[in-house]
């Protein structure tokens, strides 16, 4: 009888994976040995295997210039890294690597383009896609660095009065996008997203606002919709729309030339994921290709914005369980040595489900439990895997500790959990460790930040000076 928990996964899933493997009953992340991380770094601990980040970047550069060739489209594609997934140095200094561009969505992401500049990871060259709503800070950062001589900046116009606020502030021609204000799902609370400028007015603004001032080009029509890009009737329709308002646009604006398509590939939440990416590509183009062709306009140069599929692939956090309560006949709590709340705040807040799996004890019988956090909080859990409705993990025993991993957390969570600050119930943020590895396939890590210390809390919290 199959009752150790390597048998229910290799029954449940096709396993191993391009990036799971066990050896001898221990997790292995792209041939990475777990245990040697815990063993050398302790838990609980965070993680970013830098050459993923890379790898997906390929792919997506591949995926789009296939697609384009595929259709022979007279476009080119350029990729931006969308920085709000995460701003760490070590990511952007991996994803620029790739010769890839940034979009941008604060006044703070401009002083972060200006010390990449300063040590040499970017130059004017850089395309700076300026996206989001802008307060005076963010039109200022803005200008400066159109008035210092990068090349390439493009504000995304969210609201009519953005253009005149540019103007006043720079002494050189603009270059501008605008944003579609897209149509939500019907199962949003709106209709309308509040980014950007509704479809049926982006023409009559041109118009009347852009297409007799000659210190200002259009130059690109930005579309995004919140859910990402997905093959639904509710995605192609919206594109469709998008394709209208840019053909009709390129009649009147003969400088316009890009289409930004924003960001939306997801990545792997279980390991039963399925999504094709080469049939969404080949999609995409087919239909940007169509319309145009529709219209006798010329096709666009494509920008990509993917944020999330760029760096979510990369992260991971490792826990320890440190004690199994039994709290009822039915339900054991497997207690982790942090909190759910602050390590993971997208488990809590939007109930989003992770790869979860146990580092060591493949070989151990399972059992069904629940996760819980170490705060005093009600919400600090985690009970349910996205392709079952029940956690399983090798069996809990005192005298050999129980190791778990959470992966593909390497957008966002940083940024909402409030990195550096101060954390629910005092938690303090866990060590986060940097995994690279180079052309002949030697592992090297080295540590980014340590667990957060009580002397940092009690400074930030005025205790001490």
């Amino acid at each position: 009888m199959k009752v150790k928990y390597i048998d229910l996964i290799e029954q449940s899933f096709d396993f191993p994976t391009d990036e799971f493997e066990v050896e001898d009953g221990e997790l292995y992340f792209h041939g990475i040995p777990l245990m040697d991380l815990v063993k050398q770094y302790g838990t609980p601990l965070k993680f970013t295997y830098l050459p993923k980040i890379s790898e997906n970047i390929e792919k997506t550069r591949i995926l789009f210039n296939v697609a384009m060739s595929k259709s022979n489209y007279k476009g080119k594609y350029y990729q931006c890294y969308c920085t709000k997934s995460s701003h760490f140095s070590f990511v952007l200094e991996e994803a620029l690597k790739n010769d890839i561009h940034i979009e941008t969505s604060s006044s703070f992401d401009i002083d972060i383009i200006r010390t990449l500049k300063e040590s040499g990871h970017v130059d004017e060259n850089l395309h700076v896609v300026c996206n989001g709503y802008k307060l005076p800070e963010y039109i200022d950062n803005i200008a400066d660095l159109i008035n210092e001589g990068f090349n390439y900046v493009i504000p995304i116009l969210d609201n009519y009065n953005e253009l005149d606020q540019l103007l006043a502030k720079t002494n050189t021609k603009l270059n501008v996008g605008i944003r579609i204000a897209s149509e939500e799902e019907p199962k949003f609370e709106f209709y309308t997203s509040r980014l950007g400028i509704g479809y049926k007015n982006i023409v009559q603004y041109y118009l009347e606002h852009i297409k007799n001032n000659p210190r200002v080009n259009l130059k690109m029509l930005h579309f995004f919709i919140n859910t990402g890009i997905k093959d639904t009737a509710y995605y192609w329709n919206e594109l469709s729309k998008c394709m209208t308002v840019y053909c009709e646009l390129k009649k009147h604006c003969p400088e316009l030339d890009s289409l930004n398509i924003g960001g939306g590939f997801p990545i792997k939440n279980s390991l039963s994921f399925d999504y094709d990416y080469e049939y969404m590509a080949d999609e995409i183009i087919n239909q940007i290709k169509s319309a145009c062709t529709s219209y006798d306009v010329p096709e666009p140069d494509i920008y990509t914005e993917f944020g999330t599929y760029t760096v979510g692939e990369s992260g991971g956090a490792i826990y320890s369980i440190a004690y199994q309560k039994q709290q009822n006949d039915k339900e054991k709590w497997n207690m982790i040595d942090s909190s759910f709340i602050t390590t993971l705040p997208d488990a809590w807040s939007i109930s989003k489900r992770f790869i979860m799996l146990p580092v060591n004890k493949w070989k151990s019988p399972y059992e069904r439990v629940f996760l819980g956090g170490v705060t005093c909080d009600s919400d600090d859990y985690y009970n349910s895997e996205q392709h079952i409705n029940a956690i399983y993990l090798p069996e809990y025993s005192p005298e050999e500790p129980l190791y778990i991993g959470f992966f593909n957390i390497g957008a966002y969570q940083e940024a909402i959990g409030g990195f550096g600050g101060i954390q629910h119930c005092l938690t303090p943020a866990p060590k986060h460790i940097l995994i690279n590895k180079d052309e002949e396939g030697k592992i090297s890590t080295r540590l980014f930040s340590k667990e957060q210390s009580y002397k940092s809390m009690l400074k930030i919290l005025g205790y001490t000076y």
